[in-house]
């Protein structure tokens, strides 16, 4: 078991992430940490591509049944195996959670506008619409006056409650492979990526679909690492530059995570642009440092600098004052 202690961590992890969110998901990734022959599945997969999030599409795009007992998805792994080997590999987690904007707006509502929103790992871009949405934060206060879907996340701590809506000039970003909205096979796999009992997240989804096919955003096809710095040019003609991302730096390797870190950190450093992240609590440790962050929580920074604690689907955020 040893040799795959790595992807155990894993599991466990995102069995504590889906706890009370998803009890199949949870079942699910508890069951791989004691199936030696799943984990030895996959340890035949590259590193980035063993994520649960990615392995447990790929086994519903096939015919796991969601919800459903674990060995529902165990018979799916490995009787057709091919086919979802394949799909891993083929394709990308990409969730495009538009619910994050709860959280990420109170960071952006610190920012002087017009803004220039750049979003690495930007999937179909649903998540660079912030002012096409209202929003509602129990405990804090609420944002409202575009007619747009209305966006949910609980909050606590003194969450700074914006009083207009940002003001985006420009909407852009990069992805391996961005997807696009009015394409009915990308749209299908984004509906396959919401979890199995959240149909609110799943009519979310739709909604965000509509708001971005009425205007969608500019978005290119590669490598963050070598895009940014063009998009960054193109951005600031037309507002203040922001960088922002939401649960992609962990699919990035331990190098890259680095090289982005420093990337973005010298970006800041000479004044082209705000930094909005919002990732796990070991993705970025030159952000995060020693801060403690409980189990589903991811870390949303400015410019490197943590100010809230959030749910990784944007359901709560716990502002760090």
């Amino acid at each position: 078991m040893l040799l795959y202690d790595d992807v155990v961590e894993e599991y466990r992890d995102f069995a504590a992430y889906a706890a009370g969110d998803s009890p199949c998901f949870e079942e699910w990734a508890l069951g791989v940490t004691g199936d030696e022959e799943v984990l030895a599945w996959l340890g035949t997969l590259p590193p980035v591509k063993r994520q649960p999030n990615l392995v447990f599409a790929a086994a519903r795009w096939h015919g796991a049944p969601a919800p459903g007992p674990y060995t529902g998805l165990r018979e799916v792994l490995l009787g057709r195996e091919p086919e979802v080997r394949a799909t891993v590999l083929a394709r990308a987690t990409q969730t495009n959670e538009a619910g994050r904007l709860a959280t990420l707006v109170p960071v952006l509502g610190l920012l002087d506008g017009p803004l220039s929103l750049v979003e690495v790992g930007a999937s179909a871009g649903l998540c660079l619409f912030p002012d096409r949405y209202d929003y509602v934060w129990p405990g804090a206060g609420e944002l409202r006056g575009t007619g747009g879907p209305v966006l949910t996340a609980v909050a606590t701590g003194a969450l700074p409650v914006p009083t207009t809506h940002p003001q985006v000039a420009w909407r852009g970003g990069v992805d391996l492979d961005p997807l696009d909205v009015t394409d009915p096979d990308a749209t299908a796999w984004l509906e396959n990526l919401v979890w199995p009992e959240q149909d609110e997240r799943r009519e979310r989804l739709r909604a965000a679909i509509g708001v971005a096919r009425r205007e969608p955003p500019a978005l290119e096809r590669g490598d963050l690492l070598d895009h940014l710095p063009g998009l960054l040019e193109r951005a600031a003609a037309h507002g203040t530059p922001v960088v922002m991302h939401s649960a992609v730096v962990a699919y990035l390797d331990e190098p890259d995570r680095r090289r982005f870190h420093d990337l973005v950190t010298g970006l800041v450093a000479d004044g082209r642009c705000h930094w909005v992240s919002n990732e796990g609590p070991r993705v970025l440790p030159g952000v995060t440092g020693d801060l403690e962050v409980p189990a589903g929580r991811f870390v949303t920074a400015l410019d490197g600098v943590p100010m809230a604690l959030s749910h990784g689907h944007g359901h709560a955020v716990d502002w760090l004052g």
